[in-house]
């Protein structure tokens, strides 16, 4: 073998590791960022749970409140109110779950969705 054959084939060689240990990089970075990504849905899930739970609370305050109303007007607008709460909270929240299935990037949405607790 030539003394530019082996040239060659040291640069061959060199080439072929700098290419294996590139490509064991861009898919360390890959995974890292698809663990970012279903954290980052996770927290958006707790999140909408949380913000569910709170507007839930304040739903039943509301119709407590109506209920101790001694005017039916009163009690008439504050169920309205609630109701209104509630189907707005509910729209809101499964346009979010759905943005949250929706996958970024072609990674995949979690497991079974971002379904309610």
């Amino acid at each position: 073998m030539s003394q530019t054959d082996k040239a060659f084939q040291a640069a061959e060689d060199a080439t072929n590791q700098a290419t294996a240990a590139a490509e064991e990089t861009v898919s360390r970075i890959r995974d890292m960022n698809e663990r970012i990504i279903e954290g980052s849905r996770n927290a958006g899930i707790a999140s909408l749970d949380a913000y569910e739970k709170a507007l839930e609370n304040l739903v039943q305050l509301q119709e407590q409140t109506a209920g101790a109303s001694q005017l039916d007007w009163v009690n008439a607008l504050a169920q309205a109110h609630a109701k209104y709460v509630q189907d707005v909270s509910k729209a809101y929240t499964d346009a979010a779950r759905d943005l949250l299935n929706t996958p970024l990037g072609g990674a995949a949405a979690p497991k079974g969705g971002a379904k309610k607790k």
